[in-house]
């Protein structure tokens, strides 16, 4: 590792930085391997491993009251061993590459923590991903847009109208810009890669896991509860920022209205986090997001957000981009500043 707390964060600074940049030019083209994919592939195994030895899911129907409890102890336990398992494995993983390749050489160093930071990000990815489903609306294929967002999101899309579909795809890009762009980043300014890919592994386990149905009402309840832990602090941080961003991208933008949406309508989400950022959003843009949804065939009531002062367009999903665009950058500088100023306060820079 580099000599001096100093020499540290220089190094620290420009891996965040050059990670930052990788993924704003490069995204995650699809050819590479990507490490979420190891992290859900050892997700699956370990699940797979704890179900078989724990004999499989049981039935409520039928067992006692005693019998029952007994089974949702069983099943937390369970999940609370996968949490465990799946970020211990990935920490290790991440320390041994990262002190191996500083002990080889600093500049290694550097390199491999600027592509685990690059890795880790997501800004560019979602714009990608987002941006289909906008081509598909523009040329006016509702079906190949419905096909576009189901890509992107949980819920149910064959029936969704070019209105729902283009709402759930900026609801996407609005929720991610906390949990796909700017808390991987806090995290990573924090702490690393160390850091950064155990909020990559908490958070893709919660998306595996943490859904309340049959399955997993109880074994995925401790990732559900620790991804709305670690992103609490980040998701009201990139409502802040994303207000900011609002008022620097002026026409199209009302930072005053995402304010004050964000202050009425922040907790209208079952999640304590998933509706930060999306408030601003639908104020900022002075639409209404959210509302009903079909999950696996069954319809969720859900509250509105926003104030529906216009219809939602397609082209909404690029403001919503460019949205999560500038509201990085803010989180980007504000990072790098604060590595500055630890950099002088500790010692200087390389």
């Amino acid at each position: 590792m580099p000599d001096g707390k100093g020499a540290d964060m220089g190094y620290h600074m420009i891996a965040f930085l050059g990670g930052f940049l990788l993924d704003l030019i490069f995204g995650d083209p699809y050819f590479l391997p990507h490490p979420v994919r190891f992290i859900g592939s050892l997700i699956s195994a370990v699940e797979a491993r704890l179900q078989r030895e724990e004999g499989g899911k049981e039935d409520d129907a039928g067992q006692s009251e005693k019998a029952v409890r007994r089974r949702k102890r069983v099943e937390i336990r369970r999940g609370i061993a996968l949490v465990f398992l799946v970020a211990g494995c990935v920490e290790l993983i991440v320390v041994i590459l990262l002190l191996s390749a500083y002990l080889i050489h600093p500049y290694i160093g550097v390199a491999l923590e600027t592509l685990m930071t690059y890795q880790i990000l997501a800004a560019k990815c979602l714009k990608v991903e987002s941006t289909k489903v906008f081509r598909c609306l523009e040329e006016g294929n509702l079906e190949k847009a419905r096909m576009a967002v189901s890509m992107i999101v949980g819920r149910d899309t064959q029936h969704l109208d070019e209105e729902g579909v283009a709402k759930a795809a900026i609801e996407t890009v609005a929720e991610n810009t906390s949990d796909g762009v700017i808390a991987p980043m806090l995290y990573l300014a924090l702490g690393g890669p160390v850091l950064g890919f155990l909020y990559k592994a908490v958070n893709t386990m919660d998306s595996m896991v943490g859904y309340k149905n049959e399955t997993y009402l109880y074994f995925g309840r401790p990732a559900a509860r620790l991804d709305d832990f670690v992103n609490y602090i980040p998701a009201r941080i990139s409502a802040w920022l994303m207000i900011a961003a609002a008022f620097l991208l002026g026409k199209n933008y009302s930072a005053k209205r995402a304010a004050a949406i964000y202050r009425r309508d922040r907790r209208k989400h079952a999640s304590p986090n998933s509706a930060q950022t999306e408030s601003v959003c639908a104020g900022a843009l002075g639409i209404r997001l959210a509302g009903n949804a079909v999950y696996f065939g069954k319809t969720v009531i859900k509250p509105y957000i926003g104030d529906a002062l216009r219809g939602i367009e397609y082209e909404d999903i690029r403001r919503a981009n460019r949205l999560m665009y500038v509201t990085a950058c803010l989180c980007e500088m504000l990072c790098i500043c604060g590595m500055i100023y630890i950099g002088i306060t500790t010692g200087g820079f390389i």
